[in-house]
């Protein structure tokens, strides 16, 4: 469907309904977008609000986390920036492949310092009680590349080993879009990076973490 089309989370069925089961759960892993759109609409419903004003109410707002939001692709404000895309030699906006406004899956727009904030809200029990984040960041899944994965949560290596002393990480990437925040709560230290094309996070993070290693 087209893309301009999807905008509030309910939008989103459409495109994902009729599709089988890959498999039983806790049979393997297997990271799943659309998992996270249902996700999004199972909190809409049960909570009665809208998946992006519920982000900002239980997530952004209680972080400080006051540059980031659900925005429409077609109305940003000026000091956001826009993904691009290499077509045909020439760096072109990203606005016709992707959705007009992201749910659950991701789409949300930040930055460096608000995620500075949010991994200190997050456990500092602002966000969250301290035992549901704990679930939340328990290794559940092998990821089959030596990570790790919680729930909504990559966790870098064997998370807790003295290699990896309680590291935790988030990441994503889209067309024209990419970013990991990786944040280790034996020291405190966050690493956030954020570009707006598919491939340009990877590199810059992946010295930082062998300059922080």
């Amino acid at each position: 469907m087209p893309v301009h089309e999807l905008v509030d989370t309910e939008d989103y069925v459409r495109v994902l309904d009729g599709f089988a089961q890959k498999f039983a759960p806790d049979e393997r892993f297997s990271y799943c977008n659309a998992g996270y759109v249902v996700l999004a609409l199972l909190a809409e419903r049960a909570s009665g609000v809208p998946f992006h004003q519920l982000v900002r109410d239980r997530v952004t707002e209680p972080a400080g986390m006051l540059s980031t939001a659900f925005l429409r692709s077609d109305e940003l404000p000026g000091d956001a920036a826009i993904g691009y895309l290499p077509i045909d030699g020439i760096d072109r906006t990203n606005v016709f492949h992707l959705p007009l406004r992201g749910s659950g899956d991701g789409g949300i727009y930040s930055t460096v310092g608000d995620f500075g904030r949010f991994w200190p809200a997050l456990f500092s029990g602002r966000i969250l009680p301290g035992d549901v984040v704990e679930n939340l960041v328990r290794r559940r899944s092998d990821a089959g590349d030596g990570n790790g994965y919680g729930l909504g949560f990559w966790l870098p290596g064997a998370s807790g080993s003295a290699e990896h002393p309680e590291t935790v990480m988030l990441e994503g990437f889209d067309a024209g879009v990419s970013f990991r925040s990786r944040h280790d709560r034996g020291t405190g230290t966050t690493m956030t990076v954020v570009s707006n094309t598919s491939d340009g996070t990877w590199p810059i993070a992946k010295r930082l973490s062998e300059l922080l290693a």
